[in-house]
């Protein structure tokens, strides 16, 4: 028997989304890991978004959006891949002004 109380949070994340056969709500899988771990409602309020900030940060876990999270290994790559390239060229099309000035002023030392 795995001893959950020693264990991070986001490895007892994993361990119930490998359990599950969906995708889980970021409140109620959050719920399930601060029970688990024995937190009183003190230390679930300290510790909610240093968990919200691991499981974003663990390559296991993703979002499928709306605040639900799943196993990366149930999606296909496609599926969750975010190309960065698409990002940037979206904000740089943003930050541009109509006459095409990019905001930037011509540098005094040239």
């Amino acid at each position: 028997m795995v001893d959950y109380k020693q264990s991070s949070m986001v490895d007892i994340a994993y361990e119930l989304l490998t359990m599950k056969k969906k995708p889980v709500n970021f409140y109620k899988l959050w719920e399930e890991v601060a029970q688990i771990k024995g937190f009183n409602e003190e230390e679930m309020a300290e510790n909610e978004s240093l968990f919200y900030t691991n499981i974003t940060l663990d390559g296991r876990i993703i979002t499928t959006g709306e605040n639900n999270w799943d196993l990366r290994s149930r999606h296909k790559f496609a599926d969750v891949h975010i190309d960065m390239n698409d990002i940037y060229a979206e904000e740089e099309e943003e930050v541009a002004d109509d006459d095409g000035n990019d905001g930037l002023e011509e540098d005094d030392y040239n």
